[in-house]
């Protein structure tokens, strides 16, 4: 055989030796981030955990803890400069409202999902002093870790203390309201993550130190495509100027669903950047948006390289970005 045969023959077994050199790389998985806010509501607990099971997501509940006082506790809070027994979202109707609810934050645990932190009383805490965010998130925390005895309620879980102490790592403040002395405290008081800021299309999380910053993004929405934040609070005053309807015609729930498809639809297609989507356990507008949620979890959360996750299985699951200063650009909206 002449060598410049030879010599084509070895490059082709080469080429076709390690068939493994060309395999594509994996494809990046899609994240999908869903929260909700205050998580009071005891058949939105249940309805929220059904979900979960139909689709394989984990969610991120962050609790407001007035929603662990009754009557006879709610004066055992009280938020930086007001007076004891004062929350702008009220408290818990009844010890065995109380109760249901205990039990229902150890299930959804049980089942994946994370707890976070939403404060306690929902005040605005824009212009609140690190102290001040110090004194909530100690409200917060011992109002958690003593809800049975606080409250008289028998059937403590085994760990229940530990987990109230040791497992709430991320926090969303109220009103979207944000400020360096809450990041300090934040960081002071071991969070590990903040989902208060607001970006102006899914983006990747930043950073401030060893706190990993969360934005809920703008999306295109409506006949015009005009911005408005993922949750469903900003949709209500969008649609209907935080006026009630029953959304009848169900415009409000297709609107919202096609909101929620698109932004997925540009983020799946393209640089699988993270979708967060924020809830609270209120249902808006005749419900409206937690059924455009469910249609829209049920239609995503199944499909290839495609997971509905809480913020903590995001970060234990996502690889190390490098770090930067200040977490990117990010805008502050309430909500």
């Amino acid at each position: 055989m002449p060598a410049s045969v030879r010599v084509c023959a070895a490059f082709l077994a080469l080429g076709t030796a390690s068939p493994a050199l060309a395999r594509p790389p994996e494809p990046k998985t899609q994240f999908v981030i869903i929260s909700f806010d205050g998580a009071h509501d005891l058949a939105q607990w249940q309805r929220s955990r059904a979900l979960a099971i139909k689709t394989g997501a984990t969610f991120t509940y962050f609790l407001s803890c007035v929603f662990l006082l009754s009557p006879e506790t709610k004066a055992t809070y009280k938020a930086p400069g007001k007076g004891a027994g004062r929350s702008n979202v009220g408290f818990a109707a009844s010890k065995g409202e109380v109760a249901g609810r205990l039990g229902a934050i150890w299930d959804a645990r049980a089942q994946g999902h994370e707890i976070g932190s939403h404060g306690c009383g929902h005040f605005d805490g824009g212009k609140w002093s690190a102290g001040d965010w110090n004194s909530e998130f100690d409200s917060f925390t011992g109002t958690l870790r003593d809800a049975y005895a606080l409250n008289g309620i028998d059937g403590e879980p085994a760990g229940w203390k530990d987990f109230a102490t040791a497992e709430i790592t991320g926090f969303r403040a109220p009103y979207l309201s944000t400020s360096d002395a809450l990041r300090s405290a934040l960081a002071a008081a071991g969070f590990t993550y903040d989902a208060s800021d607001v970006s102006r299309g899914p983006a990747e999380p930043g950073f401030m130190g060893r706190l990993t910053r969360f934005a809920l993004p703008q999306i295109a929405e409506g006949p015009t495509g005009r911005p408005v934040i993922a949750m469903d609070y900003n949709l209500f005053v969008r649609h209907s100027g935080v006026f009630e309807r029953e959304d009848a015609d169900g415009a409000f729930e297709k609107r919202t669903l096609e909101a929620f498809q698109d932004a997925f639809d540009r983020e799946y297609r393209g640089g699988r950047v993270p979708l967060q989507l924020g809830f609270h356990f209120t249902l808006m507008n005749g419900g409206a948006y937690w059924r455009a949620l469910e249609r829209f979890a049920e239609e995503v959360c199944g499909k290839a390289n495609v997971a509905c996750v809480s913020y903590r299985d995001y970060l234990k699951r996502r690889p190390a970005p490098a770090k930067d200063a200040d977490g990117g650009t990010a805008i502050q909206a309430g909500g």
